[in-house]
């Protein structure tokens, strides 16, 4: 076959109109051939022969979008100096802009024999494995315009590109479980109903379906198991899967953004689905085994894990920080996403061994006129020593904080001791970010996600049940800090699901009202469960699945859930930019008004009274007249007067009302104890000094209103 030398950047494949250039990166390669299939899947080998540091390319006029390709990379094979080069195994190019095919558990896909590790297998693994796929990268945008909301404005709602629409009725059968199923109405507009500024994709990264799943009849429905960084997975694609998913991930963040959503990706660079020394040769073992991987010093056999998988990207290697710094560039500026969410972070900052915020790879996302530019979050935590780091992110760095997770769990399910804390996590957590330079913003607040109990299984279920999993319920946490209110699983028992109501929209009213960015789940805000199981990553079916046939408590909720996101936006004193002033601990008394804390009495709060271990009811006066901030424009911000008042104990409480210096009249605007709108229930007026009955276990909001009005 014809070739011409080509360039050897971009990596990947790149169609320029008449044909197309190839380039692969293997600096221990003594030989690259790559691989063209016809549509028969007959193979052609052509032999590359330019090499540029350590870049193999060649351009081959004609090739065409949706030629299927691969390569088979000769050199050592010599493990324990860490080489694996393998040329009877097909190999993925890293850089696929689209993957066709799936992966099967055939042994042809591993260097060693099952029955004798110490044999090598050199049958093709061909037949077997996916197939890089040569894309038109040519969309028509029109008047795609990303909606760039600040970080204070945000709702992200945590989703799954399948999951969301896959149960969904109104949205075409043909369509469900897809990238255009994402978009359709009947998903859309729900996301706008409810408040949503940005969807939390997991990942849609290329990702395999491990083999021990496989074998179980499971599959990995979660996708936190990378193969290729520039792919949209192919099964979430409707309409073909040789570039098609390309153009129909486009087409989605084009309709989301239209209707002023923001995409934001779950994203994992800190592994790849290779897995351990025991694992599949699919791509980067094959390609470059020692510049890909992080291998155990002084036994290069094995592999240095950090996430739990079998294996962690070597974060010092040049080829690795290019390929991730690449595959960002070509998301934000090719695909046009908004952000990204990165799975266990903390691998990302091991250079070396340690966590080091100051890590390459953080030097040159802060540097990068692109990725600096969009949304940054971190989960910031990974399985190696010293890897839970919640806090310890650099600037333009926002995070998961699993800290606000864990105290508002303890909080609504009784624990002692918990309420200075709590105050804390409330007011934004600046104990965590304001060292560094951080504002509230750094805080993504969140009660549940896609790892853990769904919201409505978290206030029904004291223990995981994870039998279906198949491993015996020894997998998933077993410190939930979960309350089954009374009752394990489903009940019948009526003052048992009423209290479940409330406690649900307790944590929903806690994370909207609270500063900082909120994260809902998929499904919370309309009491989706998995039966208990807190561990979902393989289950892809009704399980895990979003269920959109509501019952009159389903709909109860979902319609509560827009309630109070309506009321954090239409209230910028709930969604400021910068830390209340004053002492930071459990948001402090502020030295200009800002914010101020009542016991039930309408005393002033104690230092003492934060550290007395039966202390669960506070009330918490934000001053709508001193937010010291300008808004986008730069006039000053004003917003009502707001009085929270948490009760966390069992029984009702009376709360004084806070003298006529706060407000003359307070009104109920929300009460989680009785979460009809107050324009169904008038609420009276309630004057300055007055008293305030609040259910056990509710909150109630109330806005200061002044005589006149």
């Amino acid at each position: 076959m014809l070739n011409w030398p080509g360039r050897p950047y971009p990596l990947g494949a790149t169609f320029d109109g008449t044909g197309t250039n190839f380039a692969i990166f293997s600096e221990v390669a003594e030989k690259v051939e790559l691989c063209l299939f016809d549509e028969d899947l007959v193979e052609k080998r052509v032999t590359l022969t330019e090499v540029d540091a350590h870049v193999w390319h060649a351009y081959v006029p004609g090739i065409q979008p949706r030629q299927r390709y691969g390569y088979r990379v000769h050199g050592p094979y010599d493990p324990a100096n860490g080489h694996r080069c393998d040329p009877s195994k097909l190999l993925l190019d890293p850089y696929a802009k689209a993957i066709d095919g799936k992966v099967d558990t055939n042994n042809a896909l591993y260097s060693y024999q099952f029955g004798d590790p110490q044999a090598r297998n050199t049958q093709d693994s061909a037949p077997h494995t996916m197939l890089s796929v040569v894309i038109n990268p040519f969309f028509d945008w029109g008047h795609d315009r990303p909606p760039r909301h600040e970080y204070h404005d945000s709702i992200i709602y945590e989703t799954h590109v399948k999951g969301i629409s896959k149960l969904n009725a109104d949205v075409p059968e043909v369509l469900r479980g897809t990238y255009a199923g994402m978009t359709h109405p009947g998903v859309v507009q729900h996301l706008v109903d409810l408040g949503i500024t940005a969807v939390e994709l997991m990942p849609v990264h290329q990702f395999v379906n491990d083999a021990h799943l496989q074998d179980k009849s499971l599959a990995n429905y979660w996708g936190y198991n990378t193969i290729g960084f520039f792919a949209p997975h192919n099964a979430y694609a409707a309409n073909g899967t040789r570039g098609e998913q390309v153009q129909e991930f486009k087409a989605m963040v084009k309709a989301l953004h239209a209707a002023n959503i923001e995409v934001i990706l779950d994203v994992v660079y800190n592994h790849t689905a290779e897995g351990n020394h025991m694992g599949p040769t699919l791509s980067f073992r094959g390609i470059d085994n020692v510049a890909y991987y992080r291998l155990v010093d002084d036994d290069m056999a094995h592999y240095f894990d950090t996430t739990g998988t079998g294996n962690s990207l070597l974060m010092r290697s040049p080829s690795v920080l290019q390929l991730i710094m690449d595959s960002l560039r070509y998301w934000v500026t090719e695909m046009h996403v908004d952000g990204f969410r990165f799975d266990l972070a903390s691998t990302l900052a091991r250079q070396f061994h340690e966590v080091d915020r100051l890590s390459a790879f953080f030097d040159i996302v802060h540097q990068d006129p692109v990725i600096s530019q969009v949304k940054l979050i971190a989960e910031p935590w990974d399985l190696g020593d010293g890897g839970y780091q919640v806090g310890g992110f650099p600037p333009l760095w926002t995070e998961w904080n699993g800290k606000y997770r864990d105290i508002a769990r303890d909080f609504w399910r009784g624990e002692p001791g918990t309420l200075d804390q709590f105050a804390s996590r409330f007011t934004g957590s600046s104990d965590l970010y304001e060292h560094s330079g951080r504002r509230p913003v750094a805080s993504i607040n969140f009660v549940t996600a896609h790892d853990g109990f769904t919201l409505r299984d978290l206030v029904s279920f004291n223990e995981k049940h994870n039998e279906a999993n198949g491993d015996n319920n020894n997998d998933g946490d077993s410190h939930n800090r979960s309350w089954n209110c009374g009752a394990e699983g489903e009940s019948d028992d009526p003052a048992v699901n009423a209290l479940r109501a409330r406690q649900q929209r307790n944590f929903l009213t806690t994370l909207m009202l609270s500063q900082g960015v909120p994260m809902v789940c998929h499904g919370d805000e309309m009491g989706r469960t998995q039966g208990g199981n807190n561990n979902g990553y393989c289950q892809d079916n009704e399980l895990t699945w979003v269920n959109w046939e509501l019952s009159d408590d389903d709909r109860a909720l979902l319609d509560f859930t827009s309630k109070v996101i309506a009321l954090r936006q239409n209230h910028p004193i709930f969604r400021r930019r910068r830390f209340f002033a004053g002492a930071p601990d459990h948001g402090g008394e502020s030295e200009i008004g800002e914010i101020e804390w009542f016991k039930p009495s309408a005393e002033h709060m104690a230092p003492e009274d934060w550290n007395t271990f039966y202390v669960r009811s506070v009330m918490i006066f934000l001053n709508g007249k001193a937010i010291p901030e300008p808004d986008d424009r730069g006039r000053a911000i004003e917003d009502d007067s707001m009085l929270i008042i948490f009760n966390g104990h069992a029984g009702p409480l009376d709360f004084t009302l806070p003298s006529v210096d706060y407000g003359d009249q307070w009104n109920t605007v929300l009460d989680t104890a009785r979460p009809s709108s107050p324009r169904q229930q008038p609420e009276k007026l309630r004057p300055a000094g007055g008293a305030v009955k609040v259910e056990g276990r509710s909150i109630v909001v109330m806005k200061a209103t002044d005589s006149e009005e």
